[in-house]
């Protein structure tokens, strides 16, 4: 035995040497086979050890090996590790709890579980959803519903772990409106399950955020079906049909919740004869009768293995657009990981007999890297979007700011829907372009009851928000106008809307007028033109509930928020090497969190720049507008090396809809929408040797990376079929028509002419 496990050592070592990360999943099986053979020590070490390292150089890894779904599950990811399909409504995961900023997706990754519920977020700053939730146990009734996980298998569509209270054994499987559950009791045990509607993931108050319920149980029929009223980021009903393949007795209920109203919104207990259980719980958006529809549709025709094949045959088309063709393990691991994460929203919250409605529209995140990447890789997701965000603007007059289940929490500032919508139509994506002018422009001039954050008289009269009349984010909600009135003049102008087009140019340079040339710094102003005081660049601002003028952020990061205007910015701040001063600044400048204040979604420092959050994203590639390219490489691997880890805590902050993911993806090619609604990107440095673009209806890209290694992460030259590429950017179109972009990677860091 001594042996055998000396030789389960060296094969998981020599499996670790060589990166073959994806793999290590495989590696229990030759643990078994070693422990169980008689073969002596010498014929195992030559043949085991040599066959395997045989058969793992020539396997074909399944592109869903190198998937982690638990990356993000720890620290401030927010993410799940549950099932889902791409885009689709449902994603069926436990949860370990519900009423605190760290569950804002339900889950952190080793915390015991507490329930298993339908629906979720993301990588988001809030919590909602958690839908439909129950839990399995055996015997009886616990003093609390609560459960560590043991033998936890995760991998894109699926989810499976044991429940180490009861030795109950879930899987989890979806279709895009389904969640399926294999339920294993143990033989001869008393199957039970909690069944628990006004668990909800919301509130930190220790109330529900289920405000009422009518719900029906068909014990005979193995059927529990209802409508549910919900009131957390969005006031919002859904209704669910959930059927087991056997009956079972409803025995007795249980109050869960402060606010649980008996048989209304308590939890209720229900009994199997059975120790095997298939459980299908369908979730609408909008009704009960829409939850039975889609059930019918997606539920009832198909077992579970089906519903899992199916999933993982969606995940596999959408990751295999973009392929690493060369790398190690880790960075396959990563790129995938993000592309999955990028990949579960928007949702397509519509039923299944409906048209496509896409919702979970975080805006003020996936402007700037996720929805580009979908106007290159997804197409069909930037017409779903669109349009749904045109029947929004049909139904409450503007454009989403920060859209779930159909409906604005108006959570955030600016409308950045407005330059998603123009780089769309600037890309030729064919909608209805009148009806959508018409949209951006009544999003960015008139004021709503229900969005208290834009006050454009304020804006118009003074060219920026005075602190002393507004709430909160005086700076970032100038700086962030800006850029949406510099996206509404683009279109304007290409339209020939001359005169809204001039309207929208004077607005769009309005960050002029809250950058104090004298600091150098982004600085709120009140109503007579004084600038703050006191001041500080590293003060930071978390919303409208805080008395300072930034949002999720401090001068340092804001001051850099002109994504439309550098040559303006540069002649702001003094030229060229002022601004290099100052740039060099924010990289090096104090990261002593506890100076700065608590905001929980500033993280991932480099001196003040903060990866973590996305006001920070562009602002690397600045460097290389600057003539400096050097400078962008050195931080992109960075904060590759420090920032992106295929583990659970392998996240620095939110993933907030993919916006994370989205910047990995771009960076790791070599370029990224600085300007995201000019159809340019800047080049940076990629970090992938070798990767395949598959452009839907248009060629593939191939972008290398000669000599790519640590020691040479600059770039000497970049050449597009052959041709070589004078200056830093490439256009959208130069993408889509394919070829091989190849950039030539050097140790030594490019002189400037």
């Amino acid at each position: 035995d001594i042996e055998k496990r000396c030789i389960a050592v060296a094969l998981k070592k020599w499996v670790n040497s060589r990166n073959l990360l994806p793999l290590k999943g495989r590696l229990k099986i030759c643990y078994n086979v070693v422990m169980s053979t008689k073969t002596k020590l010498s014929i195992l070490l030559f043949a085991g050890i040599s066959a395997l390292g045989a058969s793992f150089a020539g396997a074909e890894t399944d592109i869903l090996d190198y998937v982690n779904p638990l990356v993000g599950t720890e620290g401030t990811g927010h993410t799940f590790p549950g099932a889902c399909v791409p885009f689709g409504l449902v994603q069926a995961s436990p949860d370990t709890g519900n009423r605190d900023w760290a569950h804002c997706s339900g889950y952190v990754n080793g915390l015991p579980i507490r329930r298993f519920s339908q629906t979720h977020l993301s990588g988001t700053g809030c919590a909602d959803l958690g839908d439909a939730a129950f839990f399995p146990f055996v015997g009886a009734c616990p003093a609390e519903f609560v459960s560590l996980a043991k033998d936890v298998q995760v991998q894109p569509g699926y989810y499976a772990c044991t429940l180490t209270a009861s030795g109950v054994r879930v899987e989890v499987t979806a279709t895009e409106h389904v969640a399926f559950y294999k339920l294993h009791y143990p033989e001869g045990s008393r199957a039970r399950l909690l069944f628990d509607p006004a668990w909800g993931l919301g509130p930190r108050n220790g109330d529900s955020s289920i405000e009422g319920a009518q719900i029906t149980f068909e014990p005979e029929k193995g059927v529990i079906r209802g409508l549910v009223d919900s009131k957390r980021w969005v006031k919002r009903q859904y209704g669910f049909y959930l059927k087991a393949d056997c009956a079972f007795r409803v025995t007795e209920h249980v109050v869960t919740t402060p606010k649980a109203l008996r048989n209304r919104t308590d939890a209720t207990i229900i009994d199997f004869d059975a120790t095997e259980i298939v459980l299908k719980i369908s979730i609408s958006a909008t009704s009960e009768a829409g939850a039975l529809e889609n059930y019918q549709e997606e539920g009832a025709p198909f077992d579970f293995s089906e519903a899992r094949a199916k999933a993982m045959s969606a995940w596999r088309g959408v990751l295999s657009d973009a392929e690493v063709l060369e790398g190690t393990a880790e960075q396959k691991a990563n790129f995938y990981t993000a592309l999955y994460h990028l990949s579960i929203q928007p949702n397509n919250i519509a039923d299944v007999r409906e048209k496509p409605r896409y919702s979970t529209l975080s805006m003020w995140d996936v402007f700037r890297a996720a929805c580009p990447w979908y106007t290159l890789m997804n197409p069909p997701v930037v017409d779903g979007i669109i349009e749904s965000a045109l029947r929004q603007y049909d139904e409450v007059g503007y454009l989403p700011v920060w859209q779930l289940w159909g409906k604005d929490n108006h959570c955030m500032i600016g409308n950045h829907t407005v330059p998603f919508i123009v780089d769309a139509y600037l890309k030729g994506f064919k909608f209805d372009v009148e009806k959508a002018w018409r949209a951006v422009d009544d999003s960015l001039s008139k004021d709503f009851e229900a969005r208290p954050k834009d006050q454009f008289a304020i804006l118009d009269r003074y060219g920026y928000y005075p602190f002393d009349l507004i709430k909160g984010e005086s700076v970032s909600r100038t700086l962030e106008c800006a850029y949406d009135d510099a996206c509404a003049a683009r279109m304007a102008r290409s339209l020939g809307k001359d005169e809204r087009a001039k309207f929208y140019e004077r607005r769009a340079n309005n960050w002029k007028n809250v950058i104090d040339p004298e600091t150098g710094f982004a600085r709120g102003r009140d109503s007579k033109g004084a600038w703050r005081e006191p001041f500080s660049p590293y003060a930071l601002g978390h919303g409208a509930h805080t008395a300072n003028d930034f949002t999720e952020g401090n001068s340092f990061q804001y001051s850099w928020h002109v994504l439309h205007d550098v040559p303006g910015l540069v002649e702001k701040l003094g030229g060229e090497k002022a601004v290099l001063r100052k740039l060099d600044e924010l990289f090096t400048a104090r990261a002593e969190v506890s100076e700065m204040g608590n905001v929980v979604d500033v993280t991932g420092l480099i001196g003040q720049y903060a990866h973590g959050n996305e006001p920070s994203h562009h602002v690397i590639y600045l460097y290389s507008l600057l003539g400096h390219p050097e400078k962008t490489a050195d931080y992109v691997r960075e904060v590759f090396d420090r920032f992106y880890h295929p583990r659970a805590d392998g996240l620095c902050g939110n993933d907030d809809c993919g916006q994370m993911s989205a910047w990995y993806l771009f960076s790791a090619v070599g370029f990224y929408p600085f300007d995201p609604a000019s159809g340019v990107y800047v080049f940076g440095a990629p970090q992938i040797p070798k990767v395949r673009l598959t452009f839907p209806s248009h060629g593939t890209l191939i972008v290398k990376a000669k000599n790519l290694s640590k020691e040479n992460r600059y770039v000497a030259k970049i050449t597009l079929n052959g041709k070589l590429i004078q200056g830093q950017t490439i256009t959208h179109k130069e993408l889509l028509a394919g070829g091989e972009l190849i950039f030539e990677m050097t140790a030594t860091p490019p002189s400037r002419d």
